[in-house]
């Protein structure tokens, strides 16, 4: 099997990695990939980008692959898995339309309630009355969504109303495209308990859970500060309750894809399924069309079963031939390592050394990195590396993730020191229902 995978984050490393791990899987290509994928892979540059789907479809074409896998949301949303279905080649990763679930927070909305899934109460506001409205019926902690793609740094959760109303008048004045609708933003009502995340592989009929992980939005240790694409995450996790993969599947994940398609727009690819276990039980916080970063990292790391035969037919409607994947028993911990003045302003062009000394059995994959004309590793985007790191536990993980941070330099690198210690000490609580 050929594979090319799009996109340059650490995401699509774990892909990479993941991919290689696979004996059926003879060639893997990408685009347009990055340094750390580039010794895995080969990579393509394509003048065009990404989120041009018929430019993907004629390099996927030239380059005879068998499979393509879209890792971001960008050209999920833009339609690039319909130009290459279009083109005859088999693709992992939905359709346009039913990338609207994480394009559209209102139309996820929509979809839940069709489908009987339990969610946050919420309102769709397209003016700045509306919003203030919203956030008076909940009251604090303010919840405020851009209804849009923000790469994981359209939410704002405050005490302060203010600040909430300030973030829903960015989002609100945010420009658009032409064809695009309004914009808007969703209120939504404070969701108690820790979050899980869970990806469910689907063909748009049969759908499979992974392993859940749990990742960690905010830029400081405890939770403080801005919010991220997310800065660390850890798999299993030792506190959920037992079938709680299985109860996901049955209440959210299976009547949402029913429903999607119901509608005439079958989903196929990766429902991302972001999850609070609250004191009234579980709620859906957030679908997303795609694998979420940094979370694809600690799960690929321990699945056990072949990833490019699941990609594949999740791509071709034969996911139920292939049955429930097999998972490795040790726990994996990622940690991100951003760049200076992430995530308003990061700062580029930092030299990176120490990656080749990080010791094993932790290994490093890269997000935002490029190479100099020598040949020097650089960064070039706020998340630059991820270290991830197997263990026999949790406490074992995270020492060898730290400690294969330690030989790394990053000037004005930035990381949390946090990621998962409250879960190793048995310290995460689930709300009493």
């Amino acid at each position: 099997m050929k594979v090319l995978v799009v996109g340059s984050g650490a995401r699509e490393h774990a892909i990479v990695v993941a991919l290689g791990r696979d004996p059926d899987v003879a060639q893997i290509h990408a685009v347009p990939g990055n340094p750390g994928i580039a010794a895995q892979a080969r990579c393509h540059e394509l003048a065009e980008g990404i989120d041009d789907g018929a430019a993907v479809a004629a390099l996927a074409g030239r380059l005879g692959v068998d499979l393509v896998v879209i890792g971001p949301e960008a050209p999920l949303v833009a339609g690039v898995a319909d130009a290459v279905r279009a083109a005859g080649i088999a693709c992992f990763g939905p359709s346009r339309e039913a990338a609207r679930l994480e394009g559209s927070k209102a139309f996820a909305k929509e979809v839940m309630a069709a489908a009987d899934v339990p969610t946050a109460r919420s309102h769709v506001c397209a003016t700045l009355e509306e919003v203030m409205d919203g956030l008076d019926a909940f009251g604090p902690p303010y919840v405020v969504k851009d209804d849009g793609l923000a790469a994981g740094k359209g939410v704002v959760v405050t005490d302060n109303r203010a600040q909430a109303l300030a973030h829903a008048a960015q989002c609100l004045e945010r420009s658009v495209s032409p064809g695009e609708s309004a914009p808007q933003v969703v209120i939504e009502e404070f969701l108690d308990g820790p979050e899980i995340s869970l990806f469910c592989i689907t063909d748009g009929q049969t759908v499979v859970p992974l392993a859940p992980a749990q990742d960690f939005k905010r830029l400081l240790d405890g939770d403080e500060g801005p919010n991220t694409g997310g800065m660390g995450a850890y798999s299993p996790l030792p506190w959920i309750p037992d079938g709680l993969a299985r109860d996901v599947l049955t209440r959210i994940a299976e009547p949402t894809v029913r429903e999607m398609a119901h509608r005439g727009t079958s989903f196929a690819g990766v429902l991302y399924v972001g999850l609070a276990l609250t004191s009234r039980g579980l709620r859906v916080v957030e679908f997303n069309a795609r694998f979420g970063d940094p979370e694809t990292q600690v799960v690929l790391d321990r699945l056990r079963s072949p990833l490019g035969a699941l990609l594949m037919a999740a791509a071709t409607g034969t996911l139920e031939a292939v049955g429930e994947p097999g998972w490795h028993s040790h726990s994996s911990v990622t940690v991100v390592l951003a760049a200076n003045g992430y995530p308003q302003g990061p700062r580029r062009g930092d030299a990176i050394t120490g990656t080749e000394h990080v010791p094993a059995p932790a290994y490093v994959l890269h997000a935002g990195t490029r190479r100099d004309d020598g040949g020097d590793l650089l960064s070039h985007g706020g998340r630059v590396l991820t270290v991830v790191a197997p263990g026999d536990d949790l406490d074992e993980a995270r020492e060898r993730a730290y400690a294969a941070l330690d030989v790394i330099e990053l000037r004005g690198g930035q990381y949390r020191t946090d990621i998962a210690l409250r879960a190793a000490r048995g310290d995460v609580q689930v709300p009493a229902r």
